[in-house]
């Protein structure tokens, strides 16, 4: 009896890809389709679009969708409060960014300081005063004087 091997390729997908046509996804967030075009009227989800105009959603948007399920069926929120939780997180996720820029510049300050700092100290142990006119010198220079 001969083996025939199956070939098969695996393709990666990105997560924001437009992949599922509105039935595929209505059915793997376990929704009606007429419930999804109501999501997409009130801005709750945006799915991609085909050359042709098909919605085609993807795994990001089927999570979406699941995510609104659970808050309106689990938790007992309506539409506005998932909304408003959207844009709660939509904030949060700014402010975050914006924090994290601010603490990479900070920690670039900070060694900009310590570069200063270590420069200022070498130089105030450079500076000595110059006993034959109260002049300040560099102790360099001052070594250069009395070897000539």
């Amino acid at each position: 009896m001969a083996r025939r091997l199956r070939a098969s390729a695996r393709m990666e997908v990105s997560s924001d890809r437009g992949v599922f046509m509105i039935s595929v996804a209505a059915e793997l967030a376990d929704m009606h389709p007429q419930t999804l075009r109501m999501y997409e009227a009130r801005g709750l989800i945006e799915p991609k679009r085909s050359p042709k105009g098909t919605r085609l959603y993807s795994q990001a948007d089927v999570e979406r969708l699941r995510r609104i399920q659970e808050m309106t069926a689990e938790l007992g929120m309506n539409l506005a409060g998932v909304e408003r939780v959207f844009q709660l997180e939509q904030q949060l996720e700014a402010t975050s960014r914006k924090v994290g820029t601010l603490e990479k510049r900070a920690s670039q300050l900070s060694a900009e300081v310590q570069r200063l700092e270590a420069l200022r100290r070498e130089l105030r142990a450079e500076i000595v005063p110059y006993v034959g006119g109260g002049q300040l010198v560099r102790s360099s220079d001052l070594h250069r004087s009395a070897q000539s």
